[in-house]
This record gives C-alpha cells, sequence and structure tokens, in this order.
C-alpha cells in the first residue's frame, strides 16, 4: 500500500495526459486555428493582460506535468500571441514548473520502487554518476530525447533539484526560446503557404544551434577522457 502511495501521483499525471491527448485538447492549439482567431484572441490578451499570461503559463506547465505529446504546438501559439520575448519567458517558467511536478511525481515513485529501474536510466547511470552536471544539460540540449521522459529519467538517476532546475530552466529554455520564435513568424507563413508542418523542426536553422549546444554540454566529459592515458 505504501508503494501505491509513492506512486499514484505520477500515475494520475500521466493519465491525465492521456486522457488530455485522446480529448483532443492540443488541436485548440493548432496554428491555423490560432490565425483564424487572432484578432480575438489579441483583443483577449490586450484586455486582460496578467491573466492572460498566467493562461499560457498554466497551460504549459498542465501540459509538461502530465507528459502529454505535442505540447510545442502551445509554445508556437505562445509565440504567435505575445511575441518573442514574452511567450518565451511564460513558456519558459510554465515548463518549468510543469518539469518540477512531474520530477517530484518521479521521484517519490523511484524512492518507494524495488525493482529494477527503466532502461532508459539504467543505459544512462554510468556516464551520470560520473559526470552529472554535463549529462544533465546534454539530455536537455538535444531536441530528439522526449522532455518528459527525460525528467523520468532524471529523477531515477538520483538527479539533485539544484541540478535539475538548472539543467530545465537553461537547457530547456533554449528550445522554448527557438520554438518561440518559429511561432512568432507562423502567422506570415501561414498567409504566405496557406499551411505549415511540424516538419520545420528539422530545418537546419533550428536543429544545427542546438545540436551545438548539445555538443558543448558534453564538452567537460571528452576532455576528461582525452587527458586520460593509458597506462603502460
Amino acid at each position: 500500500m505504501k508503494r501505491l502511495r509513492a506512486f499514484l501521483p505520477l500515475l494520475v499525471l500521466i493519465a491525465l495526459g492521456v486522457a488530455l491527448f485522446f480529448g483532443g485538447v492540443l488541436d485548440r492549439f493548432d496554428p491555423h486555428r490560432i490565425v483564424q482567431e487572432e484578432a480575438d484572441l489579441r483583443a483577449g490578451i490586450l484586455a486582460h493582460p496578467l491573466l492572460a499570461g498566467l493562461a499560457q503559463v498554466g497551460l504549459m506547465t498542465l501540459a509538461i506535468a502530465t507528459g502529454i505529446p505535442g505540447a510545442v504546438v502551445i509554445v508556437l501559439a505562445g509565440g504567435m500571441l505575445f511575441g518573442i520575448v514574452e511567450g518565451t519567458l511564460l513558456s519558459a517558467i510554465g515548463t518549468t514548473l510543469g518539469a518540477l511536478i512531474l520530477f517530484l511525481a518521479s521521484r517519490s515513485a523511484f524512492a518507494q520502487g524495488t525493482g529494477k529501474a527503466p532502461a532508459m536510466v539504467e543505459r544512462l547511470r554510468a556516464g551520470y554518476a560520473a559526470y552529472p552536471v554535463s549529462y544533465a544539460m546534454f539530455l536537455r540540449l538535444v531536441p530528439f530525447f522526449p522532455f518528459g521522459g527525460v525528467t523520468i529519467a532524471l529523477a531515477g538517476l538520483g538527479c539533485p533539484l539544484w541540478l535539475f532546475l538548472l539543467a530545465t530552466a537553461t537547457g530547456g529554455s533554449v528550445m522554448i526560446a527557438f520554438e518561440t520564435a518559429l511561432g512568432a513568424g507562423l502567422t506570415e507563413t501561414i498567409a504566405r503557404e496557406g499551411a505549415v508542418s511540424l516538419n520545420l523542426f528539422t530545418h537546419r536553422g533550428v536543429l544545427l544551434p542546438v545540436l551545438g549546444m548539445a555538443v558543448l554540454a558534453l564538452g567537460p566529459i571528452v576532455l576528461a577522457q582525452l587527458r586520460r592515458k593509458p597506462k603502460d
């Protein structure tokens, strides 16, 4: 019973994410729909700026905490409606808060678990133990790793709270900034091309800078390996 209580917060979050995803809640943030309703949405933001900002933060918090796939559309909507600077700030705050909730729920579950850790955690354990800061930053900077999966993995690895918050607030915010910037330009892009798809995230102008920062995060590991000379 004690172990079930420890897992309950994580199970509730995952179940809520599944319900939201299959309930089609993210359809409301489709960029094409945002463009159609942009005038009304902007008028609402101008009339209630504080409430609108809190709504963006709350939506991102809920999306990240529940691990719902496709939360990037909320970031794009933030860029389209709030602009790059404000949109990045609001989405980054929500992302950090949501990740913190999921991290604490996962850490509670792992603290009571006695079975074998998930495969992703086991594969990362040795490298993380040797270079915790570099690994945490690397996992947050590489866009191919699922955000929620990385959060749960870091909890399973025993990542301290300060390091998790540092990696999430910095590394996670980098991708938020790129996604928000893309969102800010989507209104013009849709007006010009008629439609867009999420394939735009595979553009080298987006991937190369992020991957470059991920490589920099691995710098200490590479340097340490180069300094190790084989013993005769």
